[in-house]
């Protein structure tokens, strides 16, 4: 992974099961405390073995040119690992139940497209139990990705010149934990005393076509309860967090603007070889770009629409569906709270007196 081009510095990744790791910390590229520029997307997982890409490190290609920014943040809807014998659905995939792994290789191929950070907040995570997790986070982090996400876990990169500090939250014990508030704002707050700049990733609520739409209340999938969104997210801005980039329902959602901080409730599917059903707005996604200023207050964002095609490659979409979605849902479920965007993606914030 080219870090230096990158502008990123890994400088801790903080506490998992008592210990600390960290990566190799070469110098930014542009130090200084200047502004900080993100791309964002959402469930990402390069196939789900025996069925894979035959070339892996070039699968992203036609996407990678939208793939640079300081920091490249996915949601890795999964493991890396060789464990073949899952805990959860009693061996492998059946049934209702699904088990998602690739190879630890795969880690390179995440890094060479551009990724400098993941999340392990998800219930795809511990598919393959612990065994399968800690081959998932060793793998990133010998490929030079930063992972977060884990219980009580702040993975800190040098970005911009500016300490970022990134936690992932989802809605089960083996993550930082979604549903309770409380441990979820101390931890947030913790964050916001170790760097100026905090983003706080989400796998919450509900899945499919029809989760479209923000509920404004709890919400539950398959008799799980994933969270309020809304109410999470707005505390997590409260506590300190200046981004929150949703995942998890599989479909993008809405976008606000809160206290000058940008929450993206959902980002939807970025890739999956026949891991995901892209049929009609399942296969509608989008690649957020943000800038940052060096206090984390919203500077700009642009929204670059993406067709996940034939087995679930992403594609970049000329024709903008992914934004024009955002634009929709974030005006029928936010009201004048919803950010606006323009017809090339940009994102705007609500008119004075909306």
């Amino acid at each position: 992974m080219d870090t230096a081009r990158l502008g990123l510095a890994v400088l801790l990744v903080a506490i998992f099961c008592g210990g600390a790791s960290a990566l190799a910390a070469p110098a930014p590229s542009h130090p200084g405390g200047g502004p900080v520029t993100f791309a964002a997307v959402g469930d990402t997982m390069l196939g789900n073995t025996p069925n894979l890409p035959a070339r892996p490190g070039t699968y992203l290609d036609p996407v990678r040119r939208q793939l640079r920014a300081d920091v490249v943040f996915g949601n890795l809807e999964g493991t890396l690992t060789d464990v073949s014998s899952s805990p959860k659905c009693g061996g492998g995939n059946g049934g209702d139940c699904f088990a998602f792994r690739a190879p630890p290789r795969f880690a390179r191929a995440l890094a060479g497209a551009g990724f400098s950070v993941m999340s392990d907040a998800n219930n795809h995570s511990s598919d393959f139990g612990p065994t399968g997790l800690r081959q998932t986070v060793r793998a990133l982090h010998r490929a030079g990705v930063a992972q977060t996400g884990l219980p009580g876990e702040i993975t800190t990169l040098r970005a911009g010149g500016e300490p970022v500090a990134f936690l992932g939250f989802a809605p089960y014990a083996t993550t930082a934990s979604l549903l309770d508030l409380a441990a979820a704002r101390r931890l947030i707050h913790r964050a916001a005393a170790e760097a100026p700049i905090v983003v706080v990733a989400i796998h919450a609520g509900a899945e499919g076509l029809g989760a479209q739409h923000l509920t404004g209340g709890e919400e539950h999938y398959l008799g799980e309860d994933r969270g309020n969104p809304e109410r999470f997210a707005r505390m997590a801005v409260r506590a300190g967090a200046d981004l929150v980039l949703g995942s998890g329902p599989h479909v993008l959602r809405a976008m606000e603007l809160y206290r000058g901080r940008l929450i993206a409730y959902s980002l939807g599917n970025f890739c999956g070889f026949h891991n995901f059903d892209t049929s009609g707005a399942l296969g509608e996604s989008a690649i957020l770009h943000v800038t940052l200023s060096p206090g984390g207050a919203f500077r700009s964002g642009r929204i670059a629409s993406v067709r996940l095609a034939g087995p679930g490659r992403p594609q970049p979409d000329p024709s903008g569906a992914g934004a024009s979605l955002i634009r929709r849902l974030s005006r029928q479920d936010l009201g004048r709270r919803g950010v606006r965007v323009s017809g090339d993606g940009t994102i705007l914030p609500p008119r004075a007196g909306e």
